[in-house]
């Protein structure tokens, strides 16, 4: 396989990754969490960057409306990175035009994902076991779209008495103009416990050409600096540090700037859960309410007062409701 041409690394280096400001504070994709709702509410917040959802190749290909609805932004986003994942590279083509003809502003490929749904087809993390795909697809990726192309990662998975490393991964797509790597500290077999190893996202960002993001166990300003500190890092991910704070990345740059941040009373709180909604509301309508409940769970944790409106908070349907029951958490 020739090395991509000089155009080809010419886009890599010029496209919006080489913009930012670093470190580069970036929503890490997520399941059900990061919808264009909690996308732009983060943007407005000091994320640089936001990813979407996961997004089927497949889905993409067969023109199903469910997932073609995941194409939705708001106005703000950008830039945001729509995630596919798929594991049929023939099919890879007219994906990435529907999410270049919808204004994304890149593409990342999911490599790292460790849910047993996502796993049990074969997908995610276990693409890693099979890097001749993995290399097929991001090679059709690259040759249809003039999207920047990025992926997401985990350190390692244990292939029978093989372990397959991202080092593995790395070498196998260097000849591919890949302008952006997340990646998680952790094996697959670790999951979202144990440590994360920052020496090995240290040897990453030594070795991988692009932009390196580093990703796992970043829930607060404190943990980011680490991150930072010891692995040099271009920029942090956040996932499910960000659930019910989507302030965070303000605090993160606050505590970068002047080692102290704020932290936000109930008022403020209220506030943001209730622009959330708004925004879920115009998105999906009655649904997007819904989805709310579990953002709300979240946005309220560890607040006394508010357990006892737990039951009224999963089940409000409006969002004149929604605001008489904060009239009533104190």
């Amino acid at each position: 396989m020739s090395p991509p041409s000089a155009e080809g690394f010419q886009n890599m280096q010029k496209n919006f990754w080489t913009e930012f400001k670093k470190p580069i504070l970036a929503l890490a994709p997520m399941a059900g969490i990061s919808d264009a709702a909690f996308r732009l509410l983060c943007r407005k917040h000091g994320a640089d960057v936001v990813y979407t959802e996961m997004t089927s190749i497949d889905a993409l290909y067969y023109d199903a409306k469910k997932t073609l609805g995941m194409l939705k932004k708001l106005p703000g986003e950008k830039p945001v990175v729509l995630q596919l994942f798929g594991k049929r590279p023939e099919l890879v083509a007219k994906a990435v035009k529907y999410v270049e003809e919808a204004g994304f502003s890149g593409i990342d490929f999911n490599f790292g994902c460790p849910a047993k749904k996502v796993v049990r087809h074969g997908g995610g993390v276990t693409l890693l076991k099979n890097l001749d795909l993995v290399h097929d697809l991001l090679k059709a990726a690259c040759e249809n779209t003039k999207l920047p192309i990025s992926v997401k990662t985990r350190i390692s998975i244990n292939d029978g008495k093989k372990k397959i490393t991202v080092f593995d991964f790395i070498e196998k797509i260097k000849d591919l103009p890949i302008s952006a790597l997340m990646i998680h500290g952790r094996s697959y077999e670790q999951g979202f416990v144990g440590e994360v190893d920052y020496e090995v996202i240290k040897e990453v960002k030594k070795r991988f050409k692009g932009i390196v993001i580093g990703n796992g166990g970043l829930d607060s300003p404190e943990k980011v600096k680490i991150m930072l500190d010891r692995t040099g890092v271009d920029g942090v991910g956040i996932a499910r540090g960000v659930y019910g704070r989507p302030w965070i990345f303000e605090q993160i740059a606050e505590y970068l700037r002047s080692k102290k941040y704020f932290t936000p009373d109930l008022k403020y709180i209220k506030k943001m859960a209730l622009e959330h909604a708004r925004y879920n509301y115009k998105m999906k309508g009655d649904h997007g309410l819904v989805e709310m409940r579990k953002h709300l769970c979240w946005y309220f944790r560890g607040f006394p007062q508010a357990s006892s409106f737990r039951k009224e908070l999963v089940l409000f349907k409006t969002i004149d409701e929604l605001k008489q029951i904060f009239k009533h958490i104190k």
